[in-house]
């Protein structure tokens, strides 16, 4: 399999090493305008073929069936060359964000329909992880009873793309080359991981809110516009046709007291865990003879596949036809279409509604 990387960054490398996972031979390219990236990417890498440009790369051959575009660029260079890879006959896997805005996206995923080729997103890296998958079984078997509320929320005080986390990759902080902040960032995360969960048809976002903390760190030098604080009050339709209000939260830059803590409530019993460490045990809390009893849920086995390998492994599971976590072609624009719609609901006040294409 020929594996095309667009950026020779910290995640193209994490691309390249996931690329030992696959059952299969793989050849590696890799383009950059950027020499000292190429550089230390070959450094790394040194059976890869390097360009100076993704035309160049996806010119240099004819496309094969199984060809893999991975786009690992900052997120105002992904429709370029999402386009460009669809157009010359290759699948693509973008990183997240998938696109800038909603219009773009819907014009990659059209394109990637047009062409007939697999188009995917880097969100699944959380799905699959033993205690969602845990929670999941709980879902479908009924433990919980009559699901009636959920809490999905994850806030750090200090943990902020383009500060605290690669303060080189400054970028991150300028809404124009990022799309967003903590909605874009692991907002994909979130959401992707509620879909995984909940199964919906619909997604209403009844209110929601963004925000950016001062601290003493914030640079001056450089355009810093995004949020790090938000949350919205979420309604989700599930297929069976039930409702389930949803209360999310993401924060990396808060003055708030820091949190992890997803909880489902349910009319027979509760089960709590963490939503994005799945080292930590998942708890499930019910009635047993008048009293509240809580105890640790047994979790399905670890996959030994890591959350950073997880995107590229699921596409190609895909491709192969084998199951696979991966999300794909009007699931990548749903999941999209929702952070977009966080963002409206905070900006005017205005319920949003976003149906689910199955």
């Amino acid at each position: 399999m020929r594996l095309y990387l667009v950026g020779a960054g910290v995640i193209a490398r994490t691309h390249a090493a996931a690329s030992a996972r696959l059952d299969e031979e793989v050849e590696l390219h890799v383009a950059d305008p950027s020499t000292a990236a190429l550089q230390g990417f070959t450094a790394a890498h040194p059976e890869a073929t390097a360009y100076r440009s993704a035309e160049e790369m996806l010119a240099a051959r004819p496309a094969r069936d199984d060809d893999v575009v991975v786009v690992a660029t900052p997120p105002a260079a992904h429709a370029g060359p999402t386009l460009a890879a669809l157009r010359s006959g290759r699948h693509v896997l973008c990183e997240k964000p998938f696109a800038m805005d909603g219009a773009q996206a819907e014009e990659l995923v059209q394109a990637g329909e047009r062409a007939g080729r697999m188009l995917g997103v880097c969100s699944t890296r959380f799905r699959g992880l033993p205690h969602t998958e845990a929670v999941k079984k709980m879902l479908s078997d009924g433990v919980l009873g009559e699901v009636y509320a959920m809490t999905f929320v994850t806030r750090w005080a200090r943990s902020r793309a383009g500060i605290e986390y690669q303060p080189q990759s400054r970028w991150f902080l300028d809404s124009s080359r990022s799309g967003g902040g903590v909605i874009m960032d692991w907002g994909p995360y979130d959401v992707s991981t509620l879909f995984d969960l909940l199964d919906p048809v619909r997604v209403e976002v009844r209110d929601a809110w963004i925000a950016r903390p001062r601290t003493g760190a914030d640079p001056e030098d450089v355009v810093f516009d995004i949020e790090t604080d938000a949350g919205a009050a979420l309604r989700i339709t599930r297929t069976d046709g039930s409702m389930l209000p949803v209360s999310f939260g993401r924060a990396t830059g808060t003055h708030a007291t820091e949190s992890a803590h997803a909880q489902l409530s349910g009319t027979l019993a509760a089960v709590h865990w963490a939503p994005f460490d799945s080292h930590q045990p998942v708890f499930l809390r019910a009635d047993v003879g008048g009293v509240v009893v809580e105890r640790e849920v047994e979790l399905p086995p670890r996959s030994d596949v890591s959350i950073l390998e997880r995107p590229l492994v699921s596409f190609v599971d895909a491709l192969r036809g084998r199951p696979s976590a991966a999300v794909l072609g009007a699931a990548v624009l749903a999941e999209f279409q929702v952070l977009q719609a966080i963002y409206r609901a905070a900006h005017t006040g205005a319920m949003q509604t976003i149906e689910v294409s199955r």
